[in-house]
């Protein structure tokens, strides 16, 4: 009787030394094919790959996304009176033929914005114009964009005090400069005139001669003796290119008159 009951004892271990073994094998199965899984995935997928992937779909996507956009500096290149000008502007992002033109201000009198976007033409006058051009996609007539510019017009002959006009004893000097942006040779004429409060005018500077292209800053210097009183000073200088009919002007004064108050 008591040999039979350890020999029960000793069967129901082996029974739960059974069971626990075949647990821990089903456990380590389940994980193994796991890691198995796992392995595969990471064979079909390269870390590199990952890494290049995304980068280049999200900038797939930024590109496609991004909307016509007008290129180029605000500030245009500098134009001349009476010399012809000519700028393309230019768009990116769009699909279809693009079509241009002014939506505010003013361009420079003697020139056009066609639909191309060609700006060209000769400005007739110097000054600082402002303005916005629009660009319209073709092929979306819903996608347009605008966007101001500047276009300043110099004038080709240029007329500055290098020394402003002041009195010295019974004399009124001072010197002017004048450079040639025009790209034509300018016979010159240079007036300096002190005019009286009567109205007198007495020329104190004369020069004509052959103004060069491309001369800059050329000092042209002025003097006369005046008589006691006060004298508004007056610059001239009117520059011509015949073979191409045209004339520039330009003319500075003294702010205020001049007084001599020595001599007769």
């Amino acid at each position: 009787m008591l040999a039979r009951m350890f020999q029960k004892v000793r069967d129901m271990k082996k029974l739960r030394g059974t069971r626990q073994i075949g647990m821990t094998v089903l456990v380590a199965s389940v994980l193994g094919m796991l890691a198995c899984q796992f392995d595969l995935a990471n064979a079909a997928r390269d870390p590199a790959d990952i890494d290049s992937v995304e980068p280049q779909a999200a900038a797939e996507s930024a590109q496609s996304d991004a909307g016509l956009v007008i290129e180029g500096d605000r500030e245009l290149p500098e134009g001349y009176p009476h010399r012809h000008y000519e700028f393309r502007f230019h768009a990116r992002n769009g699909v279809s033929v693009l079509h241009w033109k002014v939506e505010k201000g003013a361009l420079p009198p003697g020139m056009k914005l066609d639909d191309t976007g060609l700006l060209f033409g000769e400005p007739e006058r110097p000054g600082e114009f402002q303005f916005t051009v629009s660009v319209t996609d073709g092929g979306n007539a819903q996608t347009a964009v605008q966007k101001g510019f500047l276009l300043r017009v110099v004038s080709g002959l240029a007329l500055n005090w290098k020394t402003p006009a002041h009195v010295t004893g019974n004399r009124i000097e001072g010197s002017a400069q004048v450079s040639n942006a025009t790209p034509d040779d300018i016979d010159l004429t240079f007036v300096v005139m002190a005019v009286a409060g009567n109205g007198r005018a007495t020329a104190i500077g004369y020069q004509h001669f052959a103004l060069k292209r491309g001369t800059v800053a050329m000092e042209l210097p002025f003097a006369e003796t005046l008589p006691r009183g006060g004298y508004v000073v007056h610059v001239d200088a009117v520059g011509e290119v015949v073979q191409r009919n045209l004339i520039y002007r330009e003319r500075m004064q003294t702010p205020g008159p001049l007084q001599v108050t020595v001599g007769p």
